[in-house]
Order: structure tokens, then sequence, then C-alpha cells
């Protein structure tokens, strides 16, 4: 039983209300029990079932941290209704403006200096509101156009109690539900927990768009904005200013004067790069945060949210890219289940199913038709429903994928991401070689090579002399040879046993013909004692057996 605070209490109430409104009323009665706060402050009734749309609208008012648990769950298509996946895709973060004097305090606190001495001139109306931040346009005293981002007063210890209760109710879904146990409920949170604490940190943003604008470079079309390290701080990020205009503003008629396709093939590349050669990746490209530029070019924005590829896992994806965008599913499950991690519960049998089902849908489908990003998530669902886990990033990817193929399509409709991806693979693999086989790997290569070929005579002529003087020895080390010559040594005691207990018996059946004063209950008493030897000896092998032998391991799968 846990005692809540009455910040926490609100949180739980508003928990327990969803659950009741979304047809959980029993789990909601089990909660009670462990947090007897909630009380009767909760109405188990519910007149009207919630549906997936006012599912994503409830979240939204909640705030941030129930907005990103939504897109979490948007990723979960194993086990989340296709109807809410759908919905919580299309949840925004659309919030009222905090007013023009937090943040004056706002920047005044971080930037030790209030905005008139920071600023030449400072808008207070904002461009745009979140439930994290909001933005204003700004100019500085050297006359540059920037942008502001301020985070909102309290957000952060807001979304730290937020947490604390969702993490206490996660734990209690693995107490008390299969589902909770099943697909790790914790686990999930602290992914969240991980993204929503980078995203609040305004310094590890900067640092993520400086490697951006790095790593990006090559792409002509691409731009990600410059972030102004001594405008900025841990809740305060000032940025270079770029006019434009959100794709999804394009109407038919306006997308005629933008050549899309190469916008989209480019950035498709980008992103592409981004994951198989950088490790460095922007998981959140939702049409949003690509804006169009007067001349025509993507401007990138909001790199709080990054995904980290280790370099084990890029070359498995570039082959499940490929893969993917030639239709061939099993290919690509098989990489899915070496990515993943095997449960308990891992079912080769059903994984086959599966997988040949997806197989069979694949060639139904035309290659323009397969969607990268789905085709991810729902590998995914198929490996975690046959009891194989898939590494966060996987499923982070394919939501990447996902959204990347919608803003593709805002630019061009006739957009195919599958022919980008088998033209560039091999080019993406060539220079990640090169990247591999650097100038220093390749000098500490031949170094070690020389220094091998210089030693390889004299141990050669060591190890034949000792061969030529019986010297040479081979040591084998076996695990767990105690165990097996104890094992030996039972059976051969017990064989032992056994031969005597017979010889007792066979004795004993042949006295019974000598006819001896000596007699038991009538029968020759030499011929009943060798028998009861016999007898006694058998009862104490059987329990040795019982007491001593190791039945506690388990037998082969």
């Amino acid at each position: 039983m846990i005692s809540l605070s009455p910040n926490h209490l609100k949180r739980y109430k508003d928990i327990a209300s969803l659950l009741i409104k979304y047809g959980h009323s029993d789990l909601v009665r089990k909660m009670k029990s462990d947090f007897p706060d909630m009380g009767d402050a909760v109405n188990e009734s519910s007149e009207t079932q919630g549906r997936p749309g006012e599912f994503a609208h409830d979240l939204e008012k909640l705030g941030p941290t129930y907005i990103k648990l939504g897109q979490l769950l948007s990723t979960q298509t194993s086990w989340m209704p296709e109807a809410y996946i759908l919905a919580l895709e299309e949840l925004q973060d659309r919030v009222e403006p905090f007013p023009f004097e937090e943040v004056d305090r706002a920047i005044a606190a971080e930037l030790s200096a209030p905005i008139k001495k920071i600023f030449h001139a400072f808008d207070a109306e904002p461009l745009a509101a979140a439930s994290l931040s909001q933005v204003h346009r700004a100019v500085t005293h050297d006359g540059q156009d920037v942008v502001v981002k301020v985070q909102r007063p309290g957000v952060r210890q807001t979304v730290v109690q937020d947490l604390e209760v969702l993490d206490e109710v996660a734990g209690f879904m693995e107490r008390h539900t299969r589902a909770g146990r099943h697909y790790r409920f914790r686990e999930q949170l602290g992914e969240l927990r991980n993204a929503l604490l980078r995203e609040l940190d305004y310094k590890q943003e900067a640092r993520n768009m400086t490697l951006m604008r790095e790593n990006l470079r090559e792409f002509k079309n691409l731009i990600v904005p410059a972030p102004l390290e001594s405008y900025s701080s841990d809740r305060v990020l000032t940025m270079e200013y770029l006019a434009g205009r959100k794709i999804t503003t394009l109407s038919p008629l306006a997308r005629l004067d933008v050549k899309g396709a190469p916008l989209a093939e480019e950035l498709y590349r980008a992103f592409i790069k981004q994951i198989l050669i950088d490790g460095l990746v922007h998981v959140d490209p939702h049409p949003g945060n690509v804006y169009l530029t007067g001349d025509n070019r993507l401007v990138l924005l909001d790199f709080g949210m990054v995904g980290y590829i280790p370099p084990q896992m890029q070359s498995q994806l570039t082959k499940m890219l490929v893969a993917v965008s030639d239709g061939r599913g099993e290919d690509a499950a098989e990489i899915a289940l070496r990515l993943g991690r095997r449960e308990d519960g891992f079912d080769p049998l059903k994984w086959r199913d599966l997988t040949a089902g997806m197989v069979a849908e694949f060639q139904n489908l035309k290659v323009s038709d397969i969607t990268v990003g789905r085709l991810f998530l729902n590998i995914a669902a198929i490996s975690e429903s046959a009891g194989v886990s898939p590494p966060p990033q996987f499923i982070t990817l394919g939501k990447t994928l996902l959204k990347l193929d919608r803003v593709a399509k805002s630019l061009s409709p006739d957009f195919n991401p599958n022919v980008t991806v088998k033209r560039y693979a091999s080019e993406l693999l060539q220079e990640k070689m090169r990247k591999t086989l650097s100038l220093g790997k390749l000098y500490n290569t031949a170094l070690e090579a020389n220094e091998f070929v210089q030693q390889l005579p004299a141990k050669l002529n060591a190890i034949l002399d000792m061969a030529v003087n019986n010297d040479l020895r081979v040591r084998v080390e076996g695990h767990g040879e105690d165990k097996l010559i104890g094992g030996l040594q039972k059976i051969a005691n017990r064989i032992t046993m056994g031969l005597v207990l017979a010889a007792l018996i066979i004795g004993a059946a042949l006295l019974m013909r000598v006819d001896t004063p000596f007699k038991i209950l009538g029968y020759p008493g030499l011929a009943v004692l060798l028998f009861l030897g016999a007898c006694v000896g058998g009862i104490l092998q059987i329990f040795s057996i019982i007491n001593t032998d190791d039945t506690s391991r388990p037998g082969p799968a």
C-alpha cells in the first residue's frame, strides 16, 4: 500500500479516470488496493465508452508527459489497436502560451541579464507554443535574426512528478497483469524518461544541432539552424532564424513550383546516412518539423529527440532496409530475430507462421506500395508476439521512417522511397567501409602484421624444438569434470552394490534346500538372514537414490 502526496493523487485520479473510460474498471479496483488514498474519489461507472480520437485528446489535455506517452504508445503495434495507433500518430502538442512576463524572468534567470540588454528586439507574441516550451523571434545587437526557445516555467518538476506516478502505475501493471509483465512496462517507461529528460536539456539539443550540421553538410538542399551558444543555457536555446513555411501548408498548385521529388530523395538519403553511417538520428521528422524556404530548400527543426545507433547494429540495419525495400519479408524477419532478444516464451513455430503470413502479404503488394516505416513496425509486432523483444532502436527507427515517408509524400506524392534505398545501398556500404578503414587504423594494422611476421620464425622454431624433444604438451581443460567423475563413481558403486545384493538373494535361494537345525519360522535360518540382508540393502539403496540424486536439473528442451 502506497501513500500518495496531493500532487500525485491528482495524477492517479486522472489515470484511473482514463482506464475506466476506456473499459478497464476492473484494473482500477485492483489499483485501489495498492493506492488506497484514491478511495471513492474515482467513480468506477462510465456511461460513455471513449473512442480513439478522444483518447488522444484526453492525453493531450494531461500535458507534456502524457503527450510523449501517447507518442510512445503509438509505436506499440503488437498490442495497441490499429485505430488507436492512427489517432495517437496525429497527436498534437498545442497549448496556450505562457505570459511574456514569465518569458522575461526565465531569460533573465538563465542568461543573467534582462531581455533588453541581451537582444536589440524581442517579439512578445510567440511564434508557437507547446507544452514544454514556446518560441519567440528576436534580433541580436549585431543585427542577426534569431529564434529563442524558452522552456515553460515549472515544466521540469511537473515531468519528474508525472514520471514518478507513471513508474508506480507501470510497476502495478507488471505485478497484476500478464501484459505488464510480457511487455515490460517499466522498461518502456525508462525509454520515455530518458527521451523527455534529454528533450528538456537545451544544451544537449544545441550539441545535437551542431553535430547534425556537420553530418549533413554534403546535402546542399538541407539546412540545420546554427545554435548561438552564448545566448543559450539549459532552459533557453537561441538559434538562427530561417524564414520558411511548413510543408503541410503547400497546396497542390504550390507543389507545382517546387521540385518535390529531388528534395524528397535528398531528405531520405540524409536520414539513411544518419542511420547507417553517422549513428545519430533525428527521430522526430514529422511534417511540422520540416520547413520549406523561399529558395526551395528544407529546414530541419527540433533536435531535442535524437536516437543513437551503435556501430554493430548499423550493418544489420543496412541489410534490413534493403530487404524491406525489396519486399523480402522473411529475410527482414530473420534479421530482426538476430537483432532481438529471445524471451522465455519464444515460439519458433508461431514466428515462422507469422513470418510466412507477412511474406504472403508482401507478395500481394507492389514495391511502390511498401511503406518502409510501417513494415519496420509490423516486423517488430510479429517478433514481440512470437516472444522476441526487438531492440528499442528498432521500433524508434520504424516510427522515424514512418514519419519520413509522410514528409516525402507531402513533397512528392509519387515519391517511392524503396527505389532510393536500393539505389544508394551499395554507396552507403562503401562509404561505411571507407570510414572504418581510416589511415590510422590501416597504419596500426600494418604495424601489428609487421610484428607478427618478425616473430613468426622464432615462435615456429620453439614449437618444433619442443616437439623433437618430446616436451610439447597439450593441456585440455574440462568444465565440470569433478561432477562427471563423481557420477561415474556413483554408478560403479551402485553396480557393485547391486551385484552383492543379487549374490545374497541367489545364495539365500540355494540355501533354502539345505536342511539345518537352525531355523527361522520353519525355514533354514542362514537363508532367511541372507534374504533379509538383501532386502535391507535394497531399501537403503532406494533411499540413497531418492535423497542424493539431483532431480532438479531441467532436461533438454
